[in-house]
């Protein structure tokens, strides 16, 4: 079993999180947003990736430590959960509605970290969450999984539609790439012999 267990604390946070890459998507979320929660029990159905999280976060002050720490988590536990990647597909990716919003997202576990968006979402807020937040939690995700991310927000005039399409379709790309390719289960998936 894929598996990996993470634990940060920092003056800001105290985090644990739990992944199950062969996971069934069974979840476990507290946060201290319900908002965030939400999204993050959407990637774990959506991606068959069992998740724990346990966060206290400041959030007297926001929810922007909480949301770029749980991130920086979960790519780490991605990253650890794969090991060498071997007989990985390795790259993922989808095309998702949500009712107004459509999203496509692209990925590559290629160990370079970067994101490339196209985000365009005109409220500041879903509820007491700060929409820029979802920006932050991709960038978070992207350097600590060491994976490329291209976002490309192609319709949607409604925050929480937009996000929810942009956290179900990362996860249904990440659900792709991290898939093993029966074909090429002992391989590592790149000419380099390595990622």
């Amino acid at each position: 079993m894929r598996k990996a267990s993470i634990r940060r604390r920092t003056n800001e946070t105290s985090i644990e999180l739990l992944i199950n890459l062969d996971g069934s998507g069974q979840n476990d979320i507290c946060t201290d947003s319900g908002f965030l929660n939400h999204m993050l029990t959407l990637f774990s159905v959506h991606s068959k990736i069992d998740l724990k999280v346990s966060c206290l976060g400041d959030t007297d002050v926001d929810f922007h430590h909480s949301v770029e720490d749980i991130a920086i988590c979960l790519g780490r536990a991605l990253e650890e959960a794969l090991g060498d990647k071997k007989g990985i597909n390795r790259y993922g990716n989808c095309i998702l509605p949500m009712d107004e919003a459509l999203v496509g997202i692209y990925l590559d576990f290629s160990g370079r970290s970067l994101l490339v968006e196209n985000i365009n979402i005109t409220q500041n807020k879903v509820g007491h969450f700060d929409t820029e937040l979802c920006k932050e939690f991709l960038v978070a995700l992207a350097r600590s999984a060491n994976m490329t991310i291209h976002v490309d927000q192609q319709r949607g005039t409604n925050a929480h539609h937009v996000i929810e399409a942009i956290f179900k379709t990362l996860a249904k790309a990440i659900r792709q790439a991290v898939k093993i390719d029966a074909e090429f289960s002992t391989e590592i998936p790149s000419s380099k012999g390595v990622i």
